[in-house]
């Protein structure tokens, strides 16, 4: 009996040397079993969401049917949903889906229960998309010259808004204000809705926000879009002029998508959902959904994905200090 023991041991390390060798990650093998939580850390409805969902489905079907989305809305810059992420157990069965506006946390606040680098693995940059600077339907200019021309005979007419403090939406506004030359109150908001909302009713008068959200208010009346601050104009809204033709030479500013899971997440398990993630946005139904709401899918590396978390770190934390941007 004792040499049929040695006997499966020593066959056991052999299939397992085997596996390795042959680049089959062990870990990996069996992920996932059960439930993985995907955690939004905004409301249903907004570009985080709707790029999240996107992903979970398609993961869904290359995976298993184990991944779900769960909204944990709540606390500034979504540090309420990341900090459930940030003290999960390294396994990979809770990982977070946000937005760049998870790095820029550092900066305008002491009290962050997490490090937004040290505490999270980072596994891919799902995708990054141009934002939609838009005004009210009643405010009378059609474009973003006309619009800070306006602005600068009478500034204290006019409020700007960001959907949330230190979001893509809040330094993009902050940088147009710079680049412009005019100084106005910047109102932040509690998400897309709150902050489209009075932009529709004219409460205030200049918003920038993603496609995914932006863009059918542009199409219906509801706002009136001045530019988008990409490069070029993009296919799914070629009418809209960039910010760089409206008058402000070089203005390129994204928001852009990530998946992480918590430090010491093993190497396997973050390849395997990597490999899985850039796959999915290869898939041309899912380039063709993500480019009519703006985006471009990436599907980065672990590590490409940390060296640009590192380069958009510098960039943001240079836009805040500049601006002045304090959290209340």
């Amino acid at each position: 009996m004792f040499r049929s023991l040695r006997a499966l041991s020593l066959g056991c390390l052999v299939a397992l040397l085997f596996a390795m060798t042959a680049g089959t990650p062990v870990l990996a093998q069996g992920y996932p079993s059960r439930t993985v939580t995907v955690v939004v850390p905004f409301p249903p409805g907004g570009s985080v969401d709707g790029v999240g969902r996107i992903i979970v489905d398609r993961l869904n079907q290359s995976m298993g049917p184990h991944f779900i989305v769960e909204n944990r809305a709540g606390g500034a810059s979504g540090n309420v949903g990341a900090n459930v992420v940030a003290k999960a157990d390294p396994d990979g069965y809770t990982l977070l889906e946000t937005a760049s506006l998870h790095v820029v946390s550092p900066f305008l606040y002491k009290d962050v229960p997490f490090d937004v680098v040290k505490d999270f693995t980072p596994i891919t940059l799902i995708a990054k998309g141009p934002l939609i600077v838009s005004t009210a339907p009643n405010v009378p200019a059609n474009n973003l010259k006309d619009f800070f021309d306006l602005v600068r005979k009478d500034p204290k007419k006019y409020t700007f808004g960001n959907t949330s403090l230190g979001s893509a939406s809040h330094l993009v506004i902050e940088l147009l204000k710079r680049e412009a030359n005019v100084d106005t109150l910047v109102v932040s908001y509690k998400g897309t809705g709150p902050a489209l909302t009075d932009l529709m009713s004219g409460q205030i008068q200049l918003v920038a926000d993603p496609m995914l959200s932006s863009l059918p208010l542009a199409q219906s009346g509801r706002i009136k879009a001045l530019a988008i601050t990409s490069l070029k104009r993009q296919p799914a809204a070629p009418d809209i002029p960039t910010v760089e033709v409206s008058g402000l030479p070089g203005f390129e500013f994204v928001s852009w998508y990530g998946l992480w899971g918590p430090k010491n997440l093993p190497a396997e398990i973050t390849a395997k959902l990597q490999i899985n993630v850039a796959a999915i946005l290869a898939e041309p139904d899912v380039k063709a959904r993500l480019s009519a709401l703006g985006f471009e899918g990436i599907g980065s590396t672990s590590d490409e994905f940390a060296k640009y978390i590192a380069g958009e770190m510098t960039r943001y934390g240079q836009i805040i200090h500049d601006a002045n941007i304090k959290a209340e």
